[in-house]
């Protein structure tokens, strides 16, 4: 059975002076302003829909590794997963960088490098993200 989540975004206004709010609805965890000129030029008091895709890249990143080193018999300790989504005006979403440092009990280097290379195949978010470059950076803390 398909489990389906969603998400609303309220907006008014014109592309470049318009803003709107974006809300999780199935959680109901938060709702968020959203606008052009935080997409484009940044901001630290206003999300994009970049920064809420690397939510849901770095969130997937570490339940499908997480994974892979529990089917290793090498459960992670902890796993801290980052995901930067570049965006270009006129261009679109370029490209999600995976950053995880984990702490794995027991796993060797060439493992862990494996694994975290496969996690990033196999996390749902990664496959609909095909058309953008996906890179990841893996660092296992001795």
């Amino acid at each position: 059975m398909a489990i389906t989540s969603s998400a609303t975004t309220q907006w008014s206004g014109s592309l470049f002076e318009g803003s709107g709010n974006v809300s999780f609805d199935s959680s109901k965890a938060a709702t968020l302003p959203v606008n052009w000129k935080a997409r484009s030029e940044g901001s630290d008091s206003v999300t994009t829909p970049e920064e809420l895709l690397g939510a849901a890249h770095a969130a997937c990143y570490s339940m499908a590794f997480s994974n892979e080193l529990a089917q290793n018999g090498t459960p992670p300790e902890s796993l801290t997963t980052t995901a930067k989504v570049s965006f270009v005006p006129g261009t679109g979403i370029t490209q999600s960088a995976l950053t995880v440092t984990a702490t794995v009990p027991g796993i060797s280097a060439d493992d862990f490098a494996k694994l975290a290379e496969a996690a990033k195949v196999g996390c749902p978010v990664s496959a609909a993200l095909t058309g953008i470059s996906i890179t990841l950076d893996a660092t296992l803390n001795s």
